[in-house]
């Protein structure tokens, strides 16, 4: 096995393990509760939030942001230590960062049941491409000021994320072609994992938090 492969393949592992700590999930069980079995029933940070209260629902998309943070460092790390001076590194660290989308959204201890991956892809965007990430976050606090849903804020965000790249793509403001189809994945990851929210939407059904 050349480096390229096992830095890959190395760094997709770790992302994957990184990804798939239910933060949540335990976090909600240190309450007495399983997060599971309330609200939505989704183990990530806006569920976590609506039952236990803020400072918990903060808490846990601080820590489910910074495991998308740590897997494209590590990832970075990775590729300077096994091949120096390699032009593959954005690669290993958008592998490293999609696993660890992955692992949040399927986490195999949880019989591959996870989050929607919201936080876990702005930490990854954050490692790979924080302007895109601060443009993302302003559409995301618009459209929720707007409409008081996170699942609109959410998927809005998500879609306008590979707009932003191309953008910035454009007027070189970043660098590498490979960010633009990372990106679209990732909001496809994102949207595909909202459509019990879509579906609430549609019918009128979906809750919107107060304006407490």
């Amino acid at each position: 096995m050349n480096n390229q492969v096992y830095t890959y393949l190395l760094a997709a592992a770790i992302g994957y393990l990184l990804g798939s700590c239910p933060n949540g999930f335990l976090i909600s069980r240190t309450r007495g509760i399983d997060i599971r079995k309330h609200g939505s029933g989704n183990i990530g940070a806006t569920n976590v939030l609506r039952v236990l209260g803020k400072r918990w629902g903060y808490l846990v998309f601080a820590l489910d942001a910074l495991k998308g943070l740590a897997a494209v460092r590590i990832a970075f790390a990775l590729a300077a230590a096994i091949s120096p001076g390699g032009p593959y590194h954005e690669m290993v660290g958008i592998a490293g960062g999609l696993a660890c989308i992955l692992g949040h959204t399927f986490p195999v201890w949880l019989r591959f049941r996870g989050g929607k991956g919201v936080a876990t892809s702005a930490g990854v965007l954050l490692g790979l491409m924080p302007l895109a990430v601060v443009s993302v976050f302003i559409v995301w606090v618009i459209l929720f000021k707007a409409t008081r849903y996170v699942s609109v804020a959410s998927i809005g965000a998500a879609f306008s994320l590979p707009l932003f790249v191309v953008l910035y793509l454009q007027i070189k403001m970043l660098s590498g072609a490979s960010l633009l189809p990372f990106s679209i994945l990732i909001a496809g990851v994102v949207i595909w994992r909202h459509r019990s929210n879509i579906h609430r939407l549609l019918h009128g059904r979906e809750q919107r938090f107060s304006q407490e």
